[in-house]
C-alpha cells in the first residue's frame, strides 16, 4: 500500500494510535512489555514503523493464514475433531516476532494457552539475550576440544567402549549449553507461521513434546545444527557419529497440521563436513521426526531438501506402545537431494500420495526413500520419482523386519524423461523380485485402507503441481 501524500499518512498513524476502549492501554501493556509486535499493526506500517502500536486497526492480510484451521478429511490431522492450533486465540496471544528473544516469550514456555505466533524475516537461534551471534565455540566449556575428544576415544587406544571421563562430561555440558539456547519447546493450541515469503528459522530445533493441536506453515526451518556430536563405538559395527537434534521433532504429540515448511541443513551440509574415525561428522539428525507415540499428524506441500536423514516415523523396534498410533498423512511432498527415511516407518498407519522424490545425477551417497520397518503400514498412492540411470526401482524401497507395502500408481524415470516422472512401475514387485532369496518378500496387504484424504491426483499431476507449489512461501 503507497499513501502519496504526507498528510494522508498523518491522518492514518493518528487513527491508529486512539484507542478503541477506554481500557485499550491497560490491556497492551503485556504486549508493550515483552517487546512483541500487536497484530493490529499492518505489515507495510511495521515496516515503516517498528515502534508497536496500540489500538484496533485495518486487518493485515499476511495474518489471514494465522487463522486457518485443518480442512476436514485432510489426513489423519482431521481426525478426531481436526486441528485448529491457535486458531482461537485472543488479540494479546497473536505476536509478530522478529528475535529468538521474541519468539521464546510468545512461546511462553510451552504453554497450551491459544496463540499465533508469526515469524518475520530471519530468526536465528544461536543468539544471545542481547542479539548476538553465537558459534560452537561460545558454548564450548570445561576444556572441551574436537582436537582433546577425538585423541581420548580413538577407536584404535580407546576400544568399543562407550566415551567416559573427562572430555565426554565437558562435551555434554557444552552440548547442554547450545540446547538451552536452540530447543524451543512447543506447546498445545499453537500456530506459527511465516510471514510472506521469505520467514526463516534458523539453527532451532522445534519440540512438540506431548502437545496437541499445533500447526505450522509458510516456514522455512534451516540447519539445526550440532556443535557437539558424540562419538558411538558399536553403531552399526563400525561406530559413528550421532547428532541431537531435529528441526522438528514431535514426541508424544497429536493433532499436528505441517503445511508449506520448507526443512533442509542449508548453511552448513553434512557432505562437506570432515570424516573422523572413518565416518563422516555429521552434524544434523532428522528434519522432521515423529516419534513416541505421537499420532494424527498430516504433512502437506513441504519441502525436504540436502540432507541424510529426513523423517523418523517411529523410534524404536521395541516401542510396542506405538501400536495403534503413529498415523501419518504425507501429501504433495517434495524429497530432494535426501539419502534416505523419506520416511522410515515403524508401527504407524502412512498414507504417503502425490509425493515427488528427486535423486540428482551426483547422488552417489543414495541409499532409499521408502523404508518399511517393524509392522508398519505403508499405503503409496501415486507418488514420483526422479532418479539418475545408477539408481534402480529396487533401491527405491529398504526394508528391516517389515512384511507389508501397498502401492499403486507410482512412475519412475530420470528427470530427463517426459513430465510425470516417466513411466508406471510397481514397486513391490521389483522389490520382491530383487530380494527373493536374500529378504523377505513384502505383501501388499497392510490391513487398512485410507479414508481421510483430499483429492488424489494422478501422479503426472501431482509431480507438476509439487514442482510448482510445494515449499515455505508457495502459499496459493
Amino acid at each position: 500500500m503507497r499513501l502519496r501524500h504526507i498528510g494522508a499518512l498523518t491522518a492514518m498513524l493518528g487513527l491508529l494510535c486512539v484507542p478503541a476502549h477506554a481500557d485499550d492501554t491497560t490491556s497492551s501493556a503485556g504486549s508493550a512489555a515483552t517487546g512483541l509486535r500487536s497484530t493490529a499493526t499492518p505489515s507495510w506500517l511495521v515496516a515503516q514503523f517498528p515502534a508497536p502500536l496500540k489500538g484496533a486497526a485495518a486487518p493485515d492480510p499476511l495474518s489471514d493464514i494465522g487463522r486457518d484451521t485443518l480442512a476436514p478429511n485432510d489426513g489423519w490431522a482431521a481426525d478426531g475433531g481436526g486441528t485448529t492450533g491457535g486458531s482461537t486465540a485472543d488479540d494479546a496471544h497473536v505476536f509478530t516476532v522478529r528475535s529468538r528473544g521474541e519468539l521464546v516469550r510468545a512461546l511462553d514456555g510451552g504453554s497450551a494457552t491459544p496463540k499465533i505466533i508469526r515469524i518475520a524475516g530471519t530468526v536465528d537461534a544461536n543468539t544471545d539475550d542481547d542479539g548476538d551471534r553465537l558459534d560452537c565455540a561460545d558454548y564450548a566449556t570445561d576444556g572441551y576440544g574436537i582436537g582433546k575428544y577425538l585423541a581420548a576415544y580413538d577407536p584404535r587406544t580407546w576400544g568399543s567402549a562407550k566415551p567416559s571421563g573427562p572430555q565426554e562430561e565437558a562435551r555434554q555440558a557444552s552440548a547442554a549449553r547450545q540446547a538451552e539456547r536452540i530447543e524451543l519447546a512447543v506447546g498445545s493450541n499453537t500456530t506459527i507461521v511465516g510471514l510472506g515469503d521469505d520467514a526463516v528459522l534458523k539453527g532451532a530445533s522445534l519440540q512438540l513434546k506431548g502437545a496437541d493441536n499445533v500447526i505450522v506453515r509458510n516456514l522455512e526451518l534451516r540447519d539445526a545444527y550440532d556443535c557437539f556430536p558424540v562419538w558411538q563405538p558399536n553403531t552399526g559395527g563400525l561406530g559413528d557419529w550421532k547428532t541431537a537434534y531435529d528441526n522438528i521433532w514431535l514426541r508424544g504429540a497429536t493433532h499436528v497440521w505441517i503445511d508449506h515448511v520448507t526443512l533442509s541443513d542449508e548453511g552448513h551440509p553434512d557432505h562437506v563436513e570432515p570424516t573422523y574415525f572413518g565416518r563422516n561428522y555429521l552434524r544434523h539428525d532428522g528434519l522432521l521426526d515423529i516419534t513416541n507415540a505421537s499420532d494424527l499428524v498430516t504433512v502437506s506441500w513441504s519441502r525436504f531438501a540436502d540432507h541424510d536423514k529426513a523423517m523418523l516415523i517411529g523410534n524404536s523396534d521395541t516401542a510396542t506402545g506405538d501400536r495403534g498410533r503413529l498415523r501419518v498423512t504425507l501429501h504433495h511432498n517434495e524429497f530432494e537431494s535426501v539419502v534416505q527415511r523419506a520416511p522410515r516407518v515403524r508401527f504407524g498407519q502412512v498414507h504417503l500420495y502425490n509425493n515427488r522424490y528427486v535423486v540428482p545425477a551426483d547422488a552417489h551417497d543414495y541409499r532409499y526413500s521408502i523404508g518399511v520397518s517393524t509392522e508398519s503400514a505403508i499405503h503409496a498412492e501415486n507418488n514420483v520419482f526422479h532418479t539418475p540411470g545408477h539408481i534402480e526401482v529396487a533401491d527405491l524401497v529398504k526394508s528391516w523386519n517389515g512384511t507389508a507395502l501397498h502401492q499403486s500408481g507410482t512412475r519412475w524415470g530420470s528427470p530427463r524423461t517426459e513430465s510425470g516422472g516417466g513411466y508406471p512401475v510397481d514397486l513391490l514387485a521389483i522389490y520382491n523380485a530383487y530380494n527373493s532369496g536374500s529378504e523377505r518378500d513384502l505383501t501388499a496387504d497392510v490391513g487398512w485402507t485410507p479414508t481421510l484424504h483430499t483429492k488424489i491426483d494422478s501422479a503426472e499431476t501431482a509431480d507438476r503441481a509439487v514442482a510448482r507449489g510445494a515449499g515455505a512461501g508457495r502459499l496459493p
